[in-house]
């Protein structure tokens, strides 16, 4: 016997069972018909009932869980189970080492250096998987429509959960095939407020997301998507960033310690960065002489440690406080400046 029979209500129900006294027989020395089919249901609901719960568990993940897939016209012809199936003529293996690595690799850890050995999916052959992850999705969940919530049976389960699995190895090999992507553009948004390995983590999740919602009928390469949608996320992970800078920080002590770390402007061409010294030194020079002398000295543009704003108030004569607004001030007027000339849509350009 299970453990679980020998619990609660089955072994109570068992044990009044065998403690009550045998009937009295009939004139024919048995039970009577009907008090022995009652009986044998009894003892048979008994036995059954926990043989019922693994089943109905599965049951209820199946019809809980959300399939999501981007419908298509194609799914409805009479070829489509052939058309997601039958792999393109040039298909080589999925997720194969290239044999040399990229020069883009270089300085990175192993794993993310690894990621440049992945061979990259040609256009044909992202067209399939994304259309065989989709129809599997769209079997399934046509398939579980026509089911009755509380009666599936186990084989119809199982056949369902199959396709589901298979669609989730689709996309595995979808993500891991472009993971690589990710880390060419986080590389370009590494700030203060995000280090590269937390930009590389939350540019998979987009990743992700991008995999799912990708329309692969359009006949564009997913390459393009995924990169607006990343670039998109860094964006409001950067804006995130100042907003909390600006909200919280009033005497940044750690200001003054924190390593004064060059930006990395690989991605930048020399002529974008004089590009935007020169705007930035027609912005400053639209300030007041006084806020333009803390800008300069909070940021170290000057060649020096940035100062904090008990340093730049002992040294002008005011408090601490009063510098923080006048830097306010002058930050939203750098800001009104660059809005003016679009100047987040022209470095967005540039990426």
């Amino acid at each position: 016997m299970s453990a679980t029979l020998w619990s609660g209500g089955p072994v109570i129900a068992l044990v009044k069972r065998v403690s009550k006294p045998a009937r009295r027989p009939t004139s024919n020395g048995k039970l009577n018909g009907r008090s022995m089919a009652k009986s044998s249901r009894r003892t048979v609901n008994t036995f059954a009932s926990p043989r019922k719960s693994p089943l109905q568990d599965r049951r209820l993940r199946l019809f809980d869980r959300e399939i999501d897939y981007i419908p298509c016209r194609e799914f409805l012809r009479g070829d489509a189970e052939r058309l997601a199936t039958d792999p393109p003529a040039e298909a080589g293996v999925p997720l194969k080492l290239a044999e040399s690595t990229s020069p883009a690799a270089a300085g990175l850890t192993p794993y993310l250096a690894s990621l440049y050995q992945t061979r990259l999916l040609t256009k044909q052959e992202e067209q399939f998987y994304f259309r065989r992850m989709n129809w599997l999705k769209f079997r399934a969940a046509t398939a579980r429509g026509c089911l009755d919530r509380g009666r599936a049976t186990l084989r119809q389960i199982e056949r369902i959960e199959g396709w589901l699995t298979e669609a989730d190895t689709v996309q595995s090999i979808i993500i891991t095939s472009n993971l690589r992507l990710v880390v060419s553009i986080a590389k370009k948004f590494v700030d203060a407020t995000y280090s590269f390995d937390e930009l590389v983590s939350e540019g998979n999740l987009a990743l992700m997301r991008a995999v799912e919602k990708f329309n692969f009928a359009l006949g564009n390469r997913f390459s393009t998507y995924a990169t607006y949608a990343i670039q998109r996320h860094f964006f409001r992970l950067s804006h995130k960033g100042r907003q909390l800078r600006q909200r919280f920080v009033s005497d940044d002590d750690s200001f003054k310690g924190r390593a004064a770390a060059e930006p990395n402007t690989d991605y930048c061409s020399a002529e974008q960065i004089a590009i935007l010294k020169e705007l930035f030194a027609k912005f400053l020079g639209e300030l007041e002489p006084r806020e333009q002398q803390i800008v300069v000295a909070r940021y170290g543009f000057d060649g020096q440690p940035p100062r904090t704003f008990r340093e730049l108030g002992a040294s002008m004569g005011v408090c601490k406080e009063r510098i923080r607004q006048i830097q306010t001030r002058a930050i939203d007027k750098l800001r009104e400046m660059a809005a003016e000339v679009r100047l987040e849509q022209t470095v967005g350009d540039w990426l």
